[in-house]
């Protein structure tokens, strides 16, 4: 098959990550066109040699009517160079361009992450609504999203398949030598974005000083007063891969799809306390392999000392985390159920 892949910005986050892994995966079998429009690029840098690359410039998160129009022009241009069996969505925005500009029986339409659309840009929701039926199939990345989209009215051919990922290559050496004289390390893995919760990160480091709580994803020096116990790393390449030399992955947010930072936490077995929202209640299960609570410094704190302070409840913490990703949260897994969707006759 000739398969698009269609994502609205370059910079490195959840869905862009979802695209590199299909992506690099469907290339061994099929022949991958990866399209984007603006960011930092380093989504390229990350893509197999194999798959072609195509830059839209006009393509921008924010609204813009000629850019819209410019964008909808490109895409049908590529779609006469390419004549893709499968285009494959990833964004609000690229959905609603993309179905408006393809066939609909050729398109799948990934929606990472549901609440970006029902809070945050509610804006977008009767478009979303009125294409609905524009595509082969609309996914959801957890049961949450599943169950939002239906009851935002919007059930035409919704399914769920969670987010997968291959096992990042290892480093090599500990990333966090200098980092001396703390019993245990917590990582954040997260953008110093909304709806990121950076604020509340630095209330759970104040309250656990011997504990070090180590950020990697901020792409700016982080200049604000900030506990001793707190270490801003800068945007890292392969930054998964740290995990390995974590000790527990926390994850504070407003909103969230299904996090692709906790599914690489896991892969390494580490333990997770992170934000209820979204579907991440799906794959942390309390008192499993973690726990998700409520925004509030104190609950944060107490669950992550509760696993770290106690061997056999850690090691059976981080026993179950990977046995869930193993079960459920591959790359493999991933692919096989997308492909199950691109090669599906779906009757509108």
């Amino acid at each position: 098959m000739k398969i698009f892949q269609i994502i609205t910005r370059t910079d490195l986050g959840g869905a862009q990550s979802v695209v590199v892994n299909l992506a690099n995966e469907l290339c061994k079998d099929h022949e991958v066109i990866v399209a984007a429009g603006e960011g930092d690029g380093k989504m390229w840098k990350l893509l197999a040699p194999s798959i072609k690359r195509e830059e839209i410039s006009s393509l921008h998160r924010a609204l813009s009517p000629i850019n819209e129009i410019k964008t909808l022009f490109a895409l049908r241009r590529l779609y006469g160079k390419y004549k893709p069996d499968i285009i494959h969505l990833h964004s609000s925005k690229v959905g609603i361009l993309g179905r408006i500009a393809f066939p609909k029986l050729k398109i799948v339409y990934t929606v990472h992450g549901f609440d970006s659309i029902r809070i945050a840009y509610r804006q977008y929701l009767p478009l979303e609504r009125i294409l609905q039926g524009y595509c082969k199939m609309i996914v959801g990345v957890s049961e949450y999203d599943g169950w939002n989209l239906r009851g935002e009215g919007i059930r035409r051919n919704v399914r769920v398949i969670y987010n997968g990922i291959s096992i990042p290559c290892a480093l090599g050496g500990d990333p966090f030598v200098g980092i001396r004289g703390y019993v245990r390390k917590v990582l954040c893995i997260a953008r110093l974005f909304p709806p990121k919760r950076v604020d509340l990160f630095l209330e759970v480091a104040a309250r656990l000083p011997r504990y070090a709580f180590i950020w990697i994803g901020n792409q700016y020096e982080y200049t604000q007063e900030h506990p001793s116990n707190v270490f801003f790393m800068g945007s890292l390449h392969n930054a998964g891969a740290y995990n390995e030399y974590a000790d527990l992955f926390m994850l504070p947010s407003n909103y969230e799809g299904l996090p692709m930072t906790i599914i690489e936490a896991m892969a390494f077995g580490k333990p997770v306390v992170a934000s209820n929202v979204g579907g991440i209640s799906e794959i942390v299960v309390n008192g499993e392999n973690g726990y998700t609570v409520e925004n509030v410094p104190d609950t944060f704190a107490e669950k992550i000392e509760y696993i770290l302070e106690s061997n056999d409840i850690y090691s059976q913490f981080s026993r179950n985390a990977l046995k869930r990703f193993e079960e459920d949260l591959t790359v493999d897994k991933m692919v096989g159920e997308y492909l199950k969707i691109y090669k599906a006759k779906i009757s509108h």
